[in-house]
């Protein structure tokens, strides 16, 4: 696979992913700045490191079922792997502006 090949993949991968939404919350995993690595290995396979806004988010199994379901979807994703890391915490501060100010923080 080719450098320009997953960059192409990555880019609807952050598409799919601005699709996925903490039902608490009216802001996707995305702008929430909930998702800490997107890597794409030269067979397709997608691996994503990504958080909760909280270790006892009782919506967790949801949103990661529904990124899972949507990212198993992109045409060329091979696989997809979803690893839940608490490390850093995660705080406002990692939001996009856009979410900042759709949540008031701004």
């Amino acid at each position: 696979m080719t450098t320009d090949e997953k960059l192409a993949l990555e880019e609807k991968v952050v598409e799919m992913l601005r699709t996925v939404f903490d039902p608490e919350m009216p802001v996707d995993v995305y702008s929430l700045g909930l998702i800490y690595k997107i890597d794409i290995d030269d067979e397709a396979n997608l691996h994503i490191d990504m958080t909760l806004t909280a270790p006892n988010c009782p919506a967790a199994d949801f949103i990661v079922e529904d990124a899972r379901m949507k990212l198993e979807s992109i045409e060329g994703i091979k696989s997809v792997e979803i690893n839940i890391v608490f490390e850093p915490i995660w705080n406002i501060d990692m939001m996009s502006e856009e979410a900042k100010l759709d949540l008031g923080y701004l």
